[in-house]
């Protein structure tokens, strides 16, 4: 008994101190904290809430109906992952546009989508740029390869994020945050090192189940110190200077903006947007896209979803109205969202 105590999963289950609530930023390993049988492992005062972490749960609603607005009036042609087709805009998603006649082509990175406007030059391709640090260098890259295929008819809708002001804005919303270990082998750990000494403690976590159990496990260890921490847990993949090529290439072709994210509202500084002497790739301007306000459908519980305001089974739709099939809000529609854990996985 003494020696399962000093393993993870003994931490685990014989922690008896106080309560404490852990986000997990990233979409990712709320899905596989769930399908490998974690959650069963915790005492009652360990609450796993959700956070953020899910790039198309976080972007707004007024993007899907940007993007419609390119496909339906602009005849633009959509490359775009495939979890955006099915989230609902204001009175559409790309999925209806698509059976108005639309065309949406499911792409698996931004050099797909790149390579597709090379290829049919007759065509004005837009790439729905969506993601945090992890996936912005490689829209970045399809830009400057546009640019050197000579190439007019490529642009980016761009509503990628960046994860540090995002913090700032929960901060007080858990006790500890399970940082996303695939932004942090970008960004690096000193961002995380300084949230600490400002009162916010979290780990960076693998994907594997001995990583995550780790994880947890020092959490636990740590917050029961009293003191605000950080510790890396995933040391395989992330180091202290992440990748100094990818936030070089961001730099060179993108600045800070105020973004708005899908129940935090407009964060200040924590979007990107495309530098002045790359915005002829930037489709807003391209095609002069009038300010469009998202309007959310009001049943959806979505953006507190996303604060940790509460459980995706709350929601008085969740599992009834809004389905993987026919979903009301983003979190149930991507693989990552909180919405489709817990209707896959069961509460």
């Amino acid at each position: 008994m003494e020696e399962k105590k000093k393993t993870a999963r003994g931490i685990i289950e014989g922690y008896q101190g106080p309560p404490v609530r852990i986000m997990e930023v990233c979409g990712t390993h709320t899905h596989e904290i769930f399908r490998l049988g974690i959650r069963k492992l915790l005492p009652p005062q360990v609450e796993l809430i959700s956070g953020p972490g899910c790039p198309v749960c976080v972007t707004p609603v007024g993007f899907i109906d940007e993007a419609v607005y390119l496909a339906l009036e602009k005849k633009a042609t959509i490359c775009t992952f495939g979890d955006l087709v099915r989230v609902p805009g204001t009175k559409k998603s790309l999925a209806d546009a698509r059976a108005e006649g639309a065309k949406i082509r499911i792409v698996y990175s931004p050099a797909d989508a790149e390579k597709y406007a090379a290829e049919h030059p007759e065509e004005q391709v837009v790439f729905l740029s969506v993601g945090f640090e992890t996936t912005t260098p490689a829209g970045c890259l399809s830009v400057k390869k546009a640019r050197e295929d000579g190439l007019t008819n490529y642009s980016l809708l761009v509503a990628n994020k960046t994860m540090p002001q995002a913090y700032q804005a929960l901060k007080g919303s858990a006790d500890v945050f399970l940082y996303p270990g695939h932004v942090n082998a970008i960004t690096g750990t000193k961002l995380c090192e300084q949230l600490a000494e400002d009162g916010v403690s979290g780990v960076v976590a693998g994907f594997t189940a001995k990583e995550l159990l780790t994880a947890l496990a020092v959490a636990l260890v740590r917050f029961q110190e009293g003191k605000p921490f950080f510790v890396n847990c995933y040391p395989r993949v992330v180091k202290e200077e992440g990748s100094p090529e990818a936030q070089k290439l961001m730099e060179e072709l993108m600045e800070p903006c105020d973004s708005e994210w899908r129940g935090l509202g407009v964060i200040p500084g924590s979007g990107l947007v495309l530098k002045k002497e790359w915005e002829n790739f930037d489709a807003r301007k391209k095609y002069a896209v009038p300010p469009i306000q998202g309007k959310p459908n009001p049943a959806c519980r979505c953006g507190d979803v996303l604060q940790g305001k509460c459980k995706p089974s709350d929601c008085k739709v969740f599992g009834k109205v809004c389905t993987p099939q026919h979903p009301v809000g983003a979190c149930m529609v991507s693989n990552e969202g909180a919405c489709s854990a817990y209707f896959m996985y069961g509460n």
